[in-house]
């Protein structure tokens, strides 16, 4: 066990844990937003549903997604690197997709951001599709994390 904790020692497993519990969250909120945008997409610009989903939106990205991507990446670098980051290339892929699912996120922020102007940027049935963009991320992340394949 000694060779997986690296400079982190015994905080090494705590980490990891804390990582895996805030990627939860952060998965979560990925899969709400724009479910969330789904439906605010059906409903008139200015009405009153579109302002309660325009302040859901926005609580969304300020409660959830915003403190658990940050949290994400501290965590998953601190274990990344005491993990030895060098000697394992699974973690380089899990990183590409981590980086490729962050800007997911930046993508689908902006496009909540612009609904809540008034812009209509993404048709109701393309945020649909977008909203299984998390679950494959989460399956081929997951897959590297387990299976270790290179």
């Amino acid at each position: 066990m000694d060779s997986l904790i690296g400079w982190l020692g015994g905080a090494y497993m705590p980490v990891k844990a804390a990582h895996i519990v805030i990627t939860f969250f952060w998965i979560a909120g990925l899969f709400i937003l724009p479910r969330y945008l789904v439906h605010q997409a059906s409903v008139p610009v200015g009405s009153p549903e579109d302002l309660n989903w325009r302040e859901r939106t926005a609580r969304v990205r300020r409660i959830i997604l915003t403190p658990s991507l940050i949290l994400v990446w501290i965590l998953g670098l601190a274990v990344a690197t005491s993990y030895g980051f060098r000697a394992a290339g699974w973690i380089h892929a899990k990183l590409l997709l981590a980086l490729l699912l962050s800007g997911y996120q930046g993508w689908m922020v902006s496009v909540s951001k612009r609904m809540a102007r008034g812009a209509r940027p993404v048709a109701e049935h393309s945020l649909r599709l977008w909203n299984e963009v998390p679950a494959l991320f989460t399956i081929l992340m997951v897959t590297l994390a387990v299976l270790k394949p290179f």
